[in-house]
């Protein structure tokens, strides 16, 4: 019988989480579910994806969301004037989904409090994915040609801010401390490839 494993992968920005991630489904053939989240939740609740894609990993009362007349609105029970919808009502649909979806069978999760959100669920394993701060600002020079260490700092920084603040709102945790999950992986040490083979080491043995 196959085994059912659920991975949760929080990451500083630029750390390759994200690659490791994709890595890891695939040497255990399982899916990853990112933005897919997104667009699976906006489905379910019939509300439009772009709503989600805005609320991303964004902390609660950031922004107000005004649903404009439509069927989308209709589908939701507004009345003709439009309504709003808050970043935590938005987080709960986004939390349906990823349960549903990691009840189905094995996947890989990215951010979005999915550790927290499957607490519960002893078939789960928490990771962190950190780097140097100076491989992680080559990362972003990388990815976006031109960009001065100043610049890829700034970035860095205010994508970690961002998500630590969302982290810490809705899973009352410490995003990135240690203690917070079963494994953190300094991919700036082990390398994308080495860090995937020992989360798939472990899954073997979850």
């Amino acid at each position: 019988m196959e085994k059912h494993r659920i991975v949760c992968i929080g990451r500083q920005f630029g750390s390759g989480g994200q690659e490791i991630g994709e890595g890891l489904a695939k040497r255990l053939g399982i899916p990853l579910y990112d933005k897919e989240i997104l667009k699976k939740a906006a489905a379910d609740s019939g509300i439009v994806e772009e709503l989600f894609e805005k609320a991303d990993e964004k902390p609660t009362n950031s922004f107000l969301y005004s649903l404009s007349v439509g069927t989308h609105g209709q589908a939701m029970g507004f009345n003709s004037y439009g309504s709003y919808l808050t970043n935590d009502k938005l987080f709960v649909f986004q939390s349906n989904t990823i349960r549903e979806l990691a009840e189905k069978g094995s996947c890989i999760f990215i951010g979005r409090c999915a550790d927290y959100i499957l607490r519960d669920r002893k078939n789960m394993l928490s990771v962190f994915v950190h780097a140097p701060l100076e491989e992680r600002i080559a990362y972003v020079q990388r990815a976006r040609p031109g960009a001065t260490v100043e610049a890829a700092r700034a970035f860095i920084k205010k994508s970690d801010r961002q998500r630590a603040n969302y982290y810490n709102f809705y899973a009352d945790s410490d995003w990135g401390a240690a203690d917070t999950y079963d494994v953190a992986i300094n991919s700036g040490k082990l390398g994308i490839e080495k860090s995937v083979e020992v989360l798939a080491a472990m899954c073997e043995h979850m």
